[in-house]
């Protein structure tokens, strides 16, 4: 059986660390409490071991929760609690009723801790890969203001939109990358194949050769000889290009060139903006307080840059300045109607909902230019295909003219 390591307290409040063979975390967890121990966090064992592995266990380990399943449990979660039933009631209702075995075992854990004592909210923090912090913090606010269902039903609007958000940003993205990846598929299968049969011809003819021909001669030769090598090659510079995308500052040079992109820039700025005023309206409408909220806000952003103005205007917030002259300060990330609206949210007391109309705007604003980017993008990839296609038909063409010149 695996071994699992749990964290908690005694029956007496002193701090315990214990070592527990049990065949899942819920074994884990009765076995804790038959001993009179409270745990607040468990971890398996690194040793893997193929044999304790039953289907079922290896359905929770290999899904995930998708976006679409934990935003149509959060909305049915909160309308099961608007019309009167209790919490464990309600997951119990949703553990029944959802096909992923990774959202059920999800489910079935946070009722048991329910049934235990622990509150809601502390429930989901075991599952910070499922629920992240903006998630956790409104169900906090909305369990200890009584109003959990509002906020449920709030947090299940936010994640909806923001998704939606996502998903419209991705979708324009999607038609350049298949025709560009194709290209590159397209361009390799000639250099292994239809260049090497080409070339025979080019190399018969003892003359010497112009550089674009000589160029993608010797490139053919290579990837037709070392066919494995050169995709492996390519594969690997993929793979180093998305590892230093990652790296901090691959993060800072890809938020950087983003947002100063032309068109793809000002999409940019205006999504960044609808996330951040949805996600503020969100947590100031459920009761959590600016600071909180602010920095939560920080967290759900990508970009390094802004991650930066919402840490800046935490810290502003805090010493007593206005939210919005962080966001006027900073025209340059921001529209200037974001700062300007926030400031009429701060002298009319409504904030939370000048935030949630400024939200509605731009996401309108990036669903309409992300459809009209496709208008953009289709004459840049004709450009982009021509480019590869001229200097393909430069290269062979070339060396027929220079043959044609020694004949005269």
């Amino acid at each position: 059986m695996p071994k699992f390591t749990y964290t908690g307290e005694d029956k007496n409040g002193k701090k315990i660390k214990e070592q527990v063979t049990a065949d899942d975390r819920f074994a884990v967890y009765a076995i804790a409490r038959s001993s009179e121990h409270t745990v607040s966090a468990v971890t398996e064992s690194t040793k893997f071991q193929l044999e304790f592995l039953n289907i079922e266990r290896l359905n929770y380990l290999m899904s995930r929760v998708k976006d679409d399943e934990l935003i149509m449990a959060t909305r049915n979660l909160g309308s099961m609690l608007k019309a009167g039933l209790t919490v464990t009631r309600a997951l119990s209702v949703i553990e029944r009723q959802t096909v992923n075995p990774r959202l059920k075992g999800v489910m079935k854990r946070i009722v048991e801790r329910i049934n235990q004592g622990d509150p809601f909210y502390e429930s989901l923090r075991e599952f910070d890969s499922v629920f992240n912090n903006l998630y956790v913090a409104m169900v906090k606010a909305g369990e200890e203001s009584g109003n959990l269902a509002q906020s449920l039903g709030t947090l299940s609007i936010q994640m909806e939109r923001s998704n939606n958000l996502k998903k419209k940003i991705k979708g324009a993205m999607i038609y350049p990358m298949i025709v560009l990846i194709i290209m590159v598929i397209i361009g390799i299968l000639m250099m292994i194949f239809v260049m090497p049969q080409i070339t025979d011809v080019f190399k018969g003819m003892g003359q010497e050769l112009p550089a674009t021909t000589q160029a993608l001669i010797s490139a053919s030769d290579f990837m037709a000889n070392h066919t494995f090598l050169a995709i492996g090659g390519l594969i690997a510079i993929v793979a180093g290009f998305i590892y230093l995308l990652n790296t901090k500052w691959g993060k800072i040079a890809s938020s950087w060139l983003v947002v100063r992109l032309p068109v793809v820039g000002t999409i940019a700025k205006e999504a960044n903006s609808a996330q951040t005023a949805r996600t503020l309206s969100s947590l100031l409408n459920s009761g959590v307080d600016v600071i909180t909220s602010i920095n939560i806000t920080e967290e759900v952003l990508q970009n390094v840059f802004y991650k930066d103005v919402l840490r800046t205007a935490a810290q502003r917030v805090e010493k007593g300045t206005a939210l919005s002259e962080t966001f006027v300060e900073r025209r340059d990330l921001y529209p200037i109607l974001v700062g300007e609206m926030i400031m009429v949210g701060e002298e009319t007391g409504q904030i939370s909902g000048m935030l949630g109309e400024m939200a509605i705007f731009y996401e309108t604003e990036v669903e309409r230019k992300t459809k009209d980017l496709s208008t953009i993008i289709e004459p840049l990839l004709m450009v982009v295909i021509g480019t590869g296609v001229g200097f393909f038909a430069l290269a062979l063409i070339a060396p027929i003219y220079s043959i044609g010149d020694g004949l005269n």
